[in-house]
């Protein structure tokens, strides 16, 4: 599972390194790049005042959080699916929100999943083990031609 990168677009430190460390464990050795707030992760994708992203490459799937600072994941998720660059672009909601509001709009602005995250430490590695498995390892990607 190695060479494809991960966007982690959470504000929370503990769920950062959780995720990570959960990542290691499982033996996905992809990297993962680390936005703290919605802003961030736009910068990343599109650049920030000199126009230019701050990933050269676009990474393989972003997991983003719904309650961001700055710009909420709603309006992340907005901008990736309005960018010809970044359309096609798999986007994972990872949140702890479980308001069928929030579930509806997510799939509606074009998540492709909506994973709550558990609170139990032993369900979190396993749900990013098979996480981890499915985006990055069975999942074909789409990407257009010369983005």
């Amino acid at each position: 599972m190695q060479g494809k990168t991960i966007l982690l677009v959470e504000d929370n430190a503990d769920d950062v390194d959780l995720t990570v460390r959960a990542f290691k464990k499982n033996n996905i050795c992809n990297s993962v790049i680390v936005a703290r707030d919605g802003q961030e992760a736009i910068d990343q994708l599109y650049g920030d005042d000199s126009g230019e992203p701050l990933l050269e490459e676009l990474p393989e799937v972003v997991l983003l959080d719904l309650n961001l600072p700055r710009v909420s994941g709603i309006e992340v998720l907005k901008r990736i699916r309005k960018e010809s660059r970044t359309r096609y672009l798999p986007v994972v909601m990872l949140t702890t929100s479980s308001e069928e509001k929030d579930i509806a709009e997510s799939y509606n602005l074009g998540a492709n999943s909506y994973i709550r995250k558990p609170v139990d430490f032993h369900e979190f590695m396993e749900a990013v083990r098979e996480l981890g498995l499915y985006w990055l390892v069975l999942n074909r990607s789409y990407r257009k031609e010369g983005e």
